[in-house]
């Protein structure tokens, strides 16, 4: 079962990170896309943290809507709807729950992936953060059903989630601005995946932390 006090957990080390690799996810994203990345991700989530306060929190699924909207007006470029969609969509399947069950976030995530997808026009493959978030769902669905308590499955997933990314390593863009490097978009990660493993690693690093 996941309390609003994880979700609230888990979304404040996304935003704090996200903020905290602002450089680092931009020069990421440089070489081949448009350098903007960590800057929009790193302005987006500074407004999350600011009107921490001010959510609604009535469940994990209403905050995470709350989040969203907060996301969406504040980023720019194309991770703006990208991660905002991400959070509605996961947001939207978990509201009206109190308590979610590891189905029920499997499930929110996976609609959050969806959403993604339609709004991106990707899928797994085109080298884009898709090809690190799935195989990292996939592993907190596998470990969830294998019975593994919490530790164990964020560990999974965030080991998941960097072997996904590091093989994008290989892959040509097909998708977003790296897209129009072409072939010159093979030999470097793509900046969105290595996003979500360093997110992963994170979440799992610090969940023995929380208070």
């Amino acid at each position: 079962m996941t309390s609003l006090d994880e979700t609230e957990f888990v979304v404040r080390t996304i935003a704090q990170t996200a903020v905290d690799n602002e450089k680092y996810f931009g020069d990421l994203d440089s070489v081949v896309g448009d350098g903007d990345f960590g800057y929009s991700l790193a302005r987006g989530f500074e407004q999350v943290l600011a009107h921490w306060d001010e959510f609604d929190r009535e469940d994990s699924g209403t905050f995470l809507l709350k989040v969203a909207m907060t996301i969406t007006s504040r980023i720019g470029g194309t991770s703006g709807p990208i991660w905002g969609t991400a959070f509605l969509r996961t947001g939207t399947a978990l509201k009206g729950k109190g308590e979610a069950s590891g189905a029920d976030v499997v499930a929110g995530l996976r609609a959050g992936i969806e959403g993604i997808k339609k709004r991106g026009n990707s899928d797994v493959g085109d080298k884009t953060l898709i090809d690190a978030l799935v195989p990292a769902v996939d592993a907190l669905e596998q470990s969830i059903d294998a019975g593994d308590d919490i530790q164990t499955t964020l560990d999974k997933v965030a080991v998941a989630a960097r072997k996904a990314a590091d093989a994008t390593t290989g892959m040509k863009a097909l998708r977003g601005r790296a897209s129009y490097s072409g072939d010159r978009s093979i030999g470097s990660p793509d900046a969105g995946a290595v996003a979500v493993a360093v997110l992963a690693e994170k979440i799992a690093s610090s969940w023995g932390t929380r208070a």
